[in-house]
Formats: C-alpha cells, sequence, structure tokens
C-alpha cells in the first residue's frame, strides 16, 4: 500500500524562513532619541536585540572637569533634556554636598516645586510619544499642549523653555516672579483673560486645577483603552529579580513591584527637601486599585507606564503642598556661591530621583575650582540594557511598545 509520504506527486518545502538582520534607528521615529537597534528575526519573530549607542555622545563628563561647578551647569541641562531642572539638581546638589553647604527653607522649596513641574512636563510627553509609538496621535497633541504651558511657566522663572540652569549650587538663579502675565495658552483653556497680572505661584494652582481633570481623559484615551491594553499588558513583563539584576530604577523599577524612591529613601542631603510632604509612591500592582485591566502583569508595559501616569498625580499634589508652604518659608532663594571656590581634595557620589530613575552624579576634587573628575550615572542606560532580554521572542511590531515603555533619554545616555 502506498502512503502519502510515498507518493512521487507530493512535494515537500521546507517553510522555515531564513534569519534576517534588521536594523531600527539610528533615526526610527520610535526609539526615543538616537539609538540603533539591531535585531536578529525569523520571519515575524524577533530572536534577539542588540542596542547601538553613541550616536549623540558630547564629552559633557570630560567638559565638566575643565569647568567650575556653575559653569559645568548647562551641560547637565542637555542630558535629559526633557527634565532639565532635575539633571540641574543632582549636579547642584553633588557640589554642595562635598562642600557641605546648607541651602535655606525657601529655596528647598523651589526645588521641590520646580522638579515636580518638571517631572510632569517629562511624563506628560512620555505619555503622547509612546501613544504615538502605538499609533494614537490625539494624546501626543494634547500632552504637548499641557506642557506648553508648564514650559510658559518656566520660562517666567528663569528666561528659558529647555535648557533651564535655573537650579543651581546654593539653590536657584531667581526667586518666583511676583507679577506675570497670565499665559495666553492657560487663558485659552481656562477662560481667563491673556496678560492680565497674576503671580506666578496663583497661575501654578490655576493650571494644576485644570490639569488634574484632563488626568481622567488621558486615562479614557489612554490607559483604559482595549487597543492600547492588548499591545501593552501582559508584554515585555519584567520581573522584580531581573529589574535589580539589571539596575533598572525609577518608573521601571517601580512598575515591576520594587518599592524604592530616593525621595524618601535616598540621602538626607535630599530626602530632607521633601521632609513633611504628604504623597504616595505608586507601586505595581497597585494595589487597592479596582481599575486595573485583568490582562495586566506586575512588570510588563503597561504597569511601566501606569506608574508615570500615577507619578503625576502625585506631583501635582506635592507642587500644591510646597506653593502652601512657600509664603512662610525663611531664608532666600540662594546663598552666594563664587566661581572660584576652591573644591576640597575629597569626593563624593549622590543620586536624585529623576523622572526616569536613579541619576548619579560623581565629583572628585583637589584643592582647585575644577573637578579632577566628573562623572554622571545615566538611568537610562541600565532601563535600556534589558531590552535585549525583554524583546526576545516577541512579534517585530511589539519591539517599538516595549522599547517605549522603558521611556528612555538618549541624551542622558550619550553624555
Amino acid at each position: 500500500m502506498t502512503t502519502q509520504l510515498d507518493d512521487p506527486r507530493i512535494i515537500e518545502f521546507d517553510v522555515r524562513t531564513d534569519e534576517m538582520l534588521v536594523n531600527m534607528g539610528p533615526q526610527h521615529p520610535s526609539t526615543h532619541g538616537v539609538l540603533r537597534l539591531l535585531l536578529r528575526t525569523d520571519g515575524e519573530i524577533v530572536h534577539e536585540v542588540t542596542p547601538h549607542i553613541g550616536y549623540l555622545h558630547r564629552c559633557a563628563e570630560k567638559v565638566g572637569e575643565n569647568l567650575s561647578g556653575p559653569q559645568w551647569i548647562p551641560y547637565t541641562d542637555r542630558m535629559d533634556y526633557l527634565a532639565g531642572m532635575n539633571m540641574n539638581l543632582g549636579m547642584a546638589l553633588a557640589f554642595e554636598k562635598l562642600l557641605n553647604i546648607e541651602v535655606p527653607e525657601k529655596a528647598m522649596i523651589i526645588r521641590v516645586i520646580i522638579c515636580e513641574m518638571n517631572r510632569i512636563a517629562s511624563h506628560l510627553l512620555g505619555m503622547g510619544a509612546y501613544g504615538l509609538d502605538l499609533g494614537s496621535f490625539s494624546p501626543f497633541l494634547y500632552a504637548l499642549r499641557e506642557r506648553e504651558i508648564i514650559l510658559d511657566l518656566f520660562e517666567e522663572v528663569c528666561g528659558a523653555r529647555l535648557t533651564y540652569s535655573y537650579l543651581t549650587i546654593g539653590g536657584a538663579t531667581h526667586d518666583f516672579p511676583q507679577s506675570i502675565p497670565f499665559p495666553s495658552g492657560l487663558a485659552a483653556l481656562t477662560g481667563h483673560a491673556p496678560g492680565e497680572p497674576v503671580s506666578w505661584s496663583e497661575a501654578v494652582r490655576i493650571f494644576l486645577d485644570w490639569l488634574e481633570h484632563r488626568i481622567f481623559e488621558y486615562h479614557t484615551l489612554l490607559t483604559r483603552n482595549s487597543i492600547f491594553i492588548k499591545r501593552t499588558a501582559g508584554l515585555g513583563a519584567l520581573t522584580a529579580e531581573m529589574a535589580i539584576s539589571y539596575g533598572c530604577t525609577g518608573p521601571v523599577l517601580r512598575g515591576s513591584g520594587v518599592d524604592l524612591d530616593l525621595r524618601r529613601d535616598g540621602e538626607p542631603i535630599y530626602t530632607r527637601m521633601y521632609d513633611g510632604y504628604d504623597y504616595e509612591i505608586p507601586v505595581a500592582p497597585f494595589a487597592g486599585d479596582l481599575s486595573i485591566p485583568h490582562e495586566v502583569v506586575p512588570g510588563d508595559n503597561w504597569c511601566r507606564f501606569y506608574v508615570r501616569m500615577k507619578e503625576v498625580n502625585q506631583a501635582i499634589h506635592l507642587i500644591r503642598q510646597g506653593l502652601d508652604r512657600y509664603p512662610t518659608a525663611s531664608g532666600s532663594h540662594r546663598i552666594p556661591f563664587k566661581m572660584t571656590t576652591k573644591l576640597p581634595k575629597d569626593e563624593c557620589y549622590l543620586e536624585t530621583e529623576a523622572p526616569r530613575g536613579n541619576m548619579g552624579f560623581y565629583i572628585v576634587g583637589d584643592g582647585q575650582a575644577e573637578p579632577l573628575r566628573a562623572r554622571a550615572k545615566s538611568s537610562c542606560f541600565c532601563n535600556l540594557s534589558v531590552t535585549a532580554p525583554l524583546c526576545q521572542g516577541v512579534l517585530l511590531a511589539d519591539v517599538p511598545a516595549i522599547v517605549g515603555s522603558l521611556d528612555i533619554m538618549m541624551g542622558e545616555i550619550d553624555r
């Protein structure tokens, strides 16, 4: 009896596909900066991902060894350029720790308000860009609009909209202005008359009141969107053990269930800024939150995104408390600091909780105004390092979803 396999009319085809090397970047719109990902694929399945960095390297650390502390601050603006205020703060605190400088109460309150506002601006753009990666265009436009209002308020404080150099050694370069023209972008949304005099603090309060209601709309547009959930929930799951072993920090670490935030758990010179403030630290699996989709797995793309969204609410809460404290704060916005101040023959390292994770600065003094060594430890570098294990075995279309959930900033990595 002749079987089907013996039938000469049957022709067998090798259905296996050849492996291909696919370049994603270095200018791919979903790579959040000048990043190149080399993908080894078998059809639509990704077997291996190799990140290639260095396209934005600017020698910022070596430059810092030839400048005094205040002169190096503009270079920190260009590390995480979406959170320049937080970069300024980290470097300033490292020098203050080395020089044993104690900042006045008013300056610390200013720093809390400004850094949390920049956290909101950074997370808003991250939210919009992530939606754009997954094919949702509207949230990106809304996020840019809200972020522009924050930049308008920053411009009134320091005159800049992106590279601020505002938080400096000893405090901040200027105090909050007593009167500003009401921002036109905010006036169009709230019904106020554009250009009418208003205190800077009051303009911030009006913006926060308006933004708080907008957060619910963002959750409707993205967080609770069924298509968004299918593209993010259960995908790119990063266990707590893997996150710790790779050195992940910030929302990536907390999205994996590790309760660590340097605003609470960091060094005293940093944590004392937040002493007495009431705030929560969002950590997966978000105990008590009944709105979590059942498809969600702790440590997946959705959890990392949701941590940032909840951090926006906490930042609003912190800013309001800072504005309440500001009028009665003691001291000035800054203590004098000379550019020629000599650094002691000592070393220090300090990390702060930036929007994308723990940003560290290492300073070595040798009796000169310029540091002997100046180094910066990037949070995004460690977060990017988990790309390879997270993308192994996923579909090609899921790679941008995983990379976008890490919210990396190449200016900080390629410093």
